[in-house]
């Protein structure tokens, strides 16, 4: 809902540059922050999906069982569709994809920001 309220928001400003306009959900103003912040997380996701999706195309399954093996995992919904369904399972997925899939769980339950920053070499950086 804040995401097509904040895509009208930007349409309108930038029909109208000089207006000052503020995002509203159930009446409380959303700071620009939030927004931002919001839609970082969002875009960081969709690549996760994009990038996950595109690594286990590579063992060639069918469409479906690619696209909820990867949602069944970051999202943390139990099982997906076609081969990774209630009555299958991920043995038959290289290790390449079920190193993804993993990082996929990871990601989804330990949430995204903790775990990107993990593995940022800042991170592990003697700080003086």
């Amino acid at each position: 809902m804040i995401y097509f309220k904040a895509v009208s928001k930007e349409l309108r400003r930038m029909a109208h540059p000089r207006t000052v306009r503020h995002l509203r959900v159930d009446g409380k103003t959303v700071a620009e922050g939030t927004v931002q912040n919001t839609f970082v997380f969002l875009v960081v996701y969709v690549i996760i999906y994009v990038v996950s999706v595109m690594i286990l195309a590579l063992d060639n399954f069918d469409p479906t069982t690619t696209f909820t093996a990867v949602a069944a995992t970051i999202n943390n919904i139990g099982p997906g569709l076609s081969m990774v369904g209630p009555a299958g399972n991920y043995a038959g997925f290289s290790y390449l994809s079920k190193s993804v899939l993993i990082f996929d769980m990871l990601a989804g339950r330990l949430e995204i920001y903790p775990l990107l920053i993990f593995f940022l070499p800042s991170t592990w950086r003697k700080q003086a």
